[in-house]
């Protein structure tokens, strides 16, 4: 089969292999960003616009590269926009995962570096954290284990 125009719509296998995404991931997707509509014929089939495959491309990259949730992905794309993520993907400039303070400004420390997560090198590393701030949390894990403990044994009486 030769390849399509690039102005070509694509079926869902279509958009998958150019994608690199199974079928049942775009469908979930579709479920979770209201903005990845593809254009619906009789009996349901689905015909990926170049616009959505473009979306597409901009979550998965959210998603697998920067390690967004899906929370975290809906919010990027409702603030920012579809075609603020698209631009950036085109530039190859893709947006940056990093942590902010409540008044919504980047946590860094006094290097310019961000003092609670190093960045993953692929998708499937997790962000690491902070010495200090893992050694509050399991602080404040073990006294949380040794209250449900507390609560959890049968009173004497």
């Amino acid at each position: 089969m030769a390849d399509k125009a690039a102005n070509a719509y694509r079926t869902i296998s279509e958009a998958g292999k150019e994608t690199g995404l199974p079928a049942h991931v775009l469908r979930f997707w579709e479920s979770k960003f209201s903005q990845l509509r593809p254009v619906k014929r009789a009996g349901g089939r689905r015909l990926y616009r170049p616009q959505d495959i473009s979306l597409i491309l901009g979550l998965k990259h959210l998603l697998y590269e920067e390690g967004f949730t899906i929370k975290g992905a809906q919010k990027y794309v409702k603030d920012h926009g579809v075609a603020h993520l698209i631009e950036q993907m085109a530039h190859g400039e893709g947006p940056t995962l990093a942590p902010v303070s409540d008044a919504g400004e980047p946590v860094v420390d006094e290097a310019g570096e961000s003092p609670l997560f190093e960045a993953p090198a692929t998708h499937a590393q997790s962000p690491v954290l902070s010495d200090d701030i893992a050694a509050r949390l399991i602080t404040k894990l073990t006294a949380a284990k040794a209250a449900l403990d507390a609560v959890r044994k049968p009173s004497s009486g």
